[in-house]
């Protein structure tokens, strides 16, 4: 071989090594892990589990949610496995939410019946079995009128957290036997499993409107922050670990990003970032508002939803498709929860606010229903064990 060839092959040599197919394969980078913190450290493992999941789920779709869904529906009231939702589509919300304020104040007004107690204990249950996600809000009365939601004194006084705020006051003493109420049912409802249930907590939510007696006409910004820490501590103090607390303003307009620090009561003290969106058919205002919650819920690493939506009434056949599955696609929300339909098995008031048997909007909320960015109760995944890559403190 001549001295010339060799070089030539030894020059060559140094080329099949720069092959892409023969560079070492590179090593895949491990998923990061995300810290996230609940307002309650000492939280169940469940409750840990559900906070972690309300995180995860967002980045691949949102959870469907219906008020009173097991409680009541158009036609029927009271019976065991009966929902508006499952009718429709064949399955159950992904999200049950109830209201919790007649365990606490004992309340008698035919409007807030007691007599639904017994049936939320049972259907709380029921949904927690199921593996869906249990939400409560609070119309509490008012503690220092001892008037009810929707009555004519309700927030005809600016003075009513204040007094609760004072220590041995009257209304203190009564509101601390309301929060000793609620303590009491988080810690008596468990799930088949002798787990105690989990539940998101809406306490005072709406503040920035005035028609309750914590909203922006009754109490300073002060007292609205006193009054929520109030309650955390307070429920902490009683040794219940399962609540996840959520903020949700109404938004019923078009919104600006100061809008959702409105009375904020600190990030060691809130969990999940809500809004109640009742603006009618107005896909742009809605679409602003949940563009501008999705910032704020990655800037502060809160897990966000909509927690009250809905059109009284309404008629429109595309509903579903149009007006919530459209601007929701994409904006990173855990869930959307629709108001009530009241009971009216004669039809004779169109006070609803999510789909039932027969209305024109059916074969919409059934497309919605269909598509994979949607989740009810038989596409979640365990909510209640902790979702990977994800730490919760």
């Amino acid at each position: 071989m001549s001295r010339h060839l060799l070089l030539i092959l030894l020059a060559a040599v140094p080329l099949c090594f720069s092959c892409k197919g023969d560079e070492p394969a590179k090593k895949e980078e491990a998923p990061k892990t995300l810290t996230l913190s609940l307002s309650d450290a000492d939280a169940t493992p469940e409750t840990k589990a559900l906070y972690s999941n309300l995180w995860a789920i967002k980045s691949k779709g949102w959870m469907f949610g219906h008020q009173n869904d097991l409680l009541n529906g158009r036609s029927w009231k009271h019976v065991e496995g009966r929902s508006d939702t499952k009718e429709v589509c064949g399955d159950y919300p992904a999200v049950y939410a109830v209201d919790v304020a007649s365990f606490m104040d004992g309340r008698k007004a035919a409007l807030q019946d007691t007599l639904d107690n017994d049936v939320k204990r049972r259907t709380i249950k029921e949904a927690y079995d199921r593996g869906m996600v249990v939400m409560a809000c609070m119309h509490l009365n008012n503690p220092l009128n001892g008037a009810g939601y929707g009555e004519k004194n309700y927030n005809a006084s600016n003075q009513v957290a204040a007094e609760i705020l004072k220590t041995g006051s009257e209304t203190n003493l009564l509101f601390n036997t309301w929060l000793d109420n609620l303590a009491k049912l988080a810690k008596s409802l468990k799930g088949s499993d002798g787990v105690q249930i989990p539940i998101i907590l809406r306490p005072f939510h709406e503040h920035g409107h005035e028609w309750s007696w914590w909203g922006c006409s009754c109490t300073t910004a002060d007292e609205y922050v006193r009054l929520w820490r109030f309650l955390v501590d307070g429920m902490k103090a009683r040794g219940v670990h399962t609540f996840i607390y959520a903020i949700s303003p109404a938004m019923n307009g078009q919104q600006a990003e100061s809008d959702f620090s409105y009375r904020w009561p600190g990030d060691d003290y809130v969990d999940f970032m809500g809004m109640d969106c009742y603006l009618g058919i107005n896909n742009t205002v809605f679409l602003n508002n949940l563009k501008l919650l999705k910032k704020v819920s990655e800037a502060k690493k809160k897990p966000a939803g909509v927690t009250e939506i809905g059109v009284e009434g309404f008629k429109a056949e595309d509903y579903w498709t149009r007006n919530i599955a459209a601007p929701m696609a994409g904006r990173n929300m855990s869930m959307l929860v629709t108001w009530s339909n009241k009971y009216d098995p004669i039809g004779e008031y169109d006070v609803y606010y999510s789909v039932f048997p027969g209305h024109p909007s059916e074969e919409s909320f059934r497309e919605m229903y269909a598509r994979s960015d949607t989740f009810f109760c038989e596409d979640l995944p365990d909510m209640y064990v902790m979702a990977e890559n994800i730490i919760v403190e």
